[in-house]
């Protein structure tokens, strides 16, 4: 008898069950060493690194009033325009980053399942294979978190073997599934905060879920639950986390160390690291940084985004890249292929006669505060950065909480002093501290504090500024861009999808 251990490589729909089985492990030694453990699994952590910093990353900091990846002169980053309609709020369900998000989505889930299936009927130790099928339910709920969050309804599957194309659930059905889910495994999870549960879904990283999807629970489903994000909060208070004092641990190149992050994406130079420093970085910055590798001159941040900043926040130099790029060799400002010096100024000037549509339109190399938030690797060669991303940090955590008590009117004293722990170490003394906070403070000190992080859409349609007018878009947006389209290529594959209301119909 034999287990066969499935490794998974691009498969992008829920009902593609196609299978390429790479290797396989006698029943009665599989499973028995952690090391085996690790690689029977690898695969469903593996899915996280589609995360960040790629399509899911675009569509929740463009979409909203963080980041903007504009067009520069001559039609880099064009792309079709789609990049212009995230930041206009015109994207259709041929988008093509919305139709890779989804796909990241589906590819977890389906990942999540296949693995699942595999281990369910190994002869792994009761208690271990208990875990280890948690960790996995763990993975699985947090991408249809992503799905609740980002498209609303989809396809429910949980079970790998079979071949029916799913029907749609809506999204209080997955809504109630991935709570049920949490649940049912928090308590299985390992508790401890250490190397060795680094990198895993923990009990640390249900409980924070668990609040996260309380914390939207209203505009989701129209029910709040601000009391069940104080107690999901209060649990991963208890753990072992501590809020690092230095801010910048979090996002070192071996942040592995911070004790504030919860559930990173672990990654490596050598498979599938981080590349936001391609993606952010003009082609000459790598020469002013001492990085020796091919940048991309793409995404900055919006103007306004970076305004907000006090300049005496170390947050805001430490998350913005900005000002003159000097040459270490002359000590002179560099020069761009335009024959422009390379300041990354902070606003954006369009070019004219370069309109595209509405306010958009080109704009010059060098113009964009750029991602500076995790660490630059001095002598980088050739390579993607090892920097871990924090899906979730304790940081969060306290401004969650915060803002449950806000939203409750309960304990102001108590959220004012989680904010302040969080805006203390930003500024790096207690002149910039509050005597009281409202949800408009709290608000901000997200916005401070998660800077590239994933959280900008999230949060915006939770306070009620998504749809409002902003940067280069005059007018509000309609209801139906709360979600994003079901995309075409996933109604071509099952044709049981229902497109979300607002867009046109299949």
């Amino acid at each position: 008898m034999s287990v066969s251990l499935v490794l998974i490589g691009g498969i992008y729909s829920c009902t593609n069950l196609d299978e390429k089985v790479y290797d396989s492990i006698p029943a009665d030694q599989f499973g028995k060493k952690p090391a085996e453990i690790n690689a029977i699994i690898a695969p469903i952590y593996k899915t996280l690194k589609s995360l960040w910093p790629g399509d899911i990353f675009l569509l929740s900091e463009q979409t909203g009033d963080m980041a903007i990846t504009p067009t520069r002169i001559g039609g880099d980053w064009w792309d079709g325009g789609v990049h212009m309609d995230l930041k206009l709020h015109t994207w259709k369900a041929r988008n093509g980053l919305i139709n890779g998000s989804w796909n990241a989505c589906m590819s977890g889930i389906t990942t999540s399942n296949q693995v699942y299936a595999t281990i369910e009927k190994s002869e792994m130790d009761t208690k271990l294979k208990e875990r280890t099928l948690a960790e996995i339910h763990g993975i699985r709920a947090f991408w249809y978190y992503m799905l609740i969050d980002y498209f609303g309804n989809a396809p429910l599957v949980a079970d790998y073997e079979s071949t029916e194309l799913p029907q749609m659930s809506t999204r209080q059905q997955l809504y109630d599934f991935v709570i049920a889910e949490l649940n049912d495994i928090k308590d299985v999870l390992r508790d401890d905060v250490s190397g060795k549960s680094y990198g895993k879904f923990t009990q640390g990283a249900a409980y924070t879920l668990l609040a996260k999807m309380y914390l939207n629970a209203e505009a989701w489903t129209g029910t709040p639950n601000w009391q069940g994000v104080i107690d999901a909060c209060d649990k991963v208070m208890s753990l072992d986390y501590m809020i690092e004092p230095a801010w910048k641990t979090n996002f070192e190149v071996n942040n592995q160390i911070s004790k504030e992050i919860i559930l990173p994406i672990a990654f490596g130079k050598a498979d599938g690291g981080n590349h936001l420093h391609m993606r952010t970085l003009h082609y000459l910055d790598p020469i002013a940084l001492g990085l020796h590798v091919g940048t991309w001159n793409g995404v900055s941040a919006q103007p306004d985004y970076v305004k907000q900043f006090d300049d005496a926040d170390l947050r805001k130099e430490g998350s913005f890249l900005m000002g003159p790029m000097i040459d270490p060799a002359t000590g002179k400002v560099l020069i761009t292929a335009h024959g422009r010096e390379l300041i990354h100024t902070i606003d954006f000037n369009i070019i004219p006669g370069t309109i595209k549509e509405g306010l958009w339109g080109e704009v010059h190399q060098e113009e964009g505060a750029r991602a500076n938030k995790w660490v630059f690797e001095k002598g980088l060669s050739n390579s993607d950065q090892e920097n871990d991303f924090a899906i979730f940090r304790l940081a969060d955590v306290y401004l969650m909480k915060a803002e449950a008590l806000l939203r409750l009117g309960q304990n102001n004293a108590e959220a004012t002093r989680l904010i302040n722990v969080i805006r203390q170490r930003g500024f790096g003394n207690d002149s910039h501290n509050y005597r009281s906070t409202t949800l408009d403070d709290l608000y901000k000190e997200r916005r401070l504090e998660l800077a590239w992080e994933n959280s900008n859409r999230q949060d915006m349609i939770r306070f009620g500024t998504f749809l409002e007018p902003g940067y280069l878009r005059p007018t509000v947006s309609p209801a139906y861009r709360l979600l994003f389209p079901i995309p075409e290529s996933a109604w071509e594959t099952n044709n049981n999808l229902v497109q979300n209301p607002g867009y046109p119909a299949f």
